[in-house]
């Protein structure tokens, strides 16, 4: 699903503003511009800001693409060890859900943590994305 890149979190400021000047908007360009190494490196530069900055930030747009994950529900997968859609694929999605409530019951980051039936959706989901991303 398609957000507005100063939605996707390590998207400051100026990062947002440098991407918009370079025509960037939202997740679905920003995907397309930092799809191999070589495009993230450039985007970097033109950007002026280290290339991890833009590597993890694609993850994220990536990771967006999946219905019903976004913000909150971004950072807890990132914390409980999965940042691409590459990686969800391979999760099982009862061991996620688990790791996820221990993930959000340390640090509290929503009273509403997914259902395991949310978690074998977005797993299910990722194995059916085409891969955006090259590494």
């Amino acid at each position: 699903m398609q957000q507005p890149i100063e939605e996707l979190r390590g998207a400051t400021e100026a990062l947002t503003q440098a991407l918009k000047e370079n025509h960037i908007t939202n997740s679905e360009q920003f995907l397309e511009q930092a799809k191999t190494p070589a495009q993230r490196k450039e985007l970097a530069k033109a950007c002026n800001c280290d290339p991890a900055v833009i590597r993890e930030l694609a993850n994220r747009a990536d990771l967006a693409r999946l219905k019903g994950i976004g913000g909150v529900y971004s950072d807890l997968l990132e914390h409980a060890g999965v940042d691409t859609v590459k990686e969800l694929r391979n999760r099982r999605p009862d061991n996620l859900h688990a790791k996820i409530l221990e993930v959000n019951a340390e640090a509290k980051y929503t009273k509403q943590p997914p259902s395991e039936a949310m978690v074998t959706d977005w797993v299910a989901q990722a194995k059916e994305l085409p891969p955006m991303l090259e590494y």
